[in-house]
């Protein structure tokens, strides 16, 4: 993990991943110091499933530890904090932070880029935060599907709009190679890894009601919306008997110290 200026919350070690123990207000000053650091930043919104993965593949484990900044997004990942005794406030999803960053940004003058989905999710996702902050300022977006050239042109554009936050909603892994790639093409600002965030602002994609989300049940409607989802489910449990071994772990440790 890189550098993140002036750190002013706890970091929780889960499965050897860096995690920043934040409540949304906390994780939108974060990324707000991050894009004026002056070099481009990494943040990225880490759920059971990338953790998961990240901790069995070494390579793809790097692109996290690259980052500047790991938010827990995700019910799992709060819940194995707790398991290990060292309790992350809240969950801070992809999603809302999307959202309160574009309001900041609408509210203070900055600029955001929007990478990632189906050009038709793209500009759908556009659109509803014009509709939404009429203020914002939108530097530039494409669609996540581009081949080498256009991926140049991208940089291009990117680098000379400079925007304060780019959204990067391309998946899990791809939005956190094309980050760990090109960050040190680009500079200031900070890119933040949202996954399918772009499809639900669009609402080609419907999140669960507010209700489903504070009984942090969105998983799980989810997989009600999507039924080919559900292998992947078996990462959640893959996730939380990882970090029971890195519990009983720090236990045996501990027990060798005394």
């Amino acid at each position: 993990m890189q550098s993140n200026g002036e750190q002013r919350f706890q970091i929780i070690d889960i499965l050897g991943f860096p995690v920043a123990n934040v409540d949304m207000s906390e994780a939108v000053a974060a990324a707000l110091r991050l894009s004026k650091r002056g070099s481009m930043a990494r943040v990225v919104t880490a759920n059971a499933e990338i953790m998961y993965h990240s901790h069995r593949d070494p390579a793809i484990g790097k692109l996290l530890r690259e980052a500047d900044l790991i938010i827990p997004d995700g019910i799992g990942v709060v819940k194995a904090s707790a398991m290990l005794g060292r309790p992350l406030k809240t969950r801070v999803a992809g999603a809302d932070l999307t959202l309160e960053l574009a309001a900041l940004a609408a509210a203070k003058g900055y600029s955001i880029y929007l990478l990632g989905a189906s050009r038709e999710s793209l500009t759908g996702a556009v659109a509803a935060l014009k509709q939404k902050h009429p203020s914002l300022n939108i530097a530039g977006y494409h669609d996540g599907y581009f081949n080498a050239e256009q991926k140049e042109a991208i940089l291009l554009e990117i680098q000379e709009k400079k925007p304060d936050f780019l959204f990067i909603g391309m998946g899990f892994p791809a939005e956190h190679r094309f980050a760990s790639e090109n960050r040190d093409r680009l500079s200031g600002g900070v890119m933040i890894g949202v996954g399918g965030t772009i499809d639900a602002l669009s609402g080609k994609v419907k999140r669960a009601p507010l209700w489903v989300q504070r009984l942090n049940l969105e998983w799980a409607y989810r997989f009600a919306q999507n039924p080919r989802r559900l292998k992947r489910f078996w990462a959640l449990p893959g996730f939380m008997l990882a970090a029971y071994s890195q519990k009983r772990a720090e236990s045996r440790a501990r027990a060798k110290e005394n």
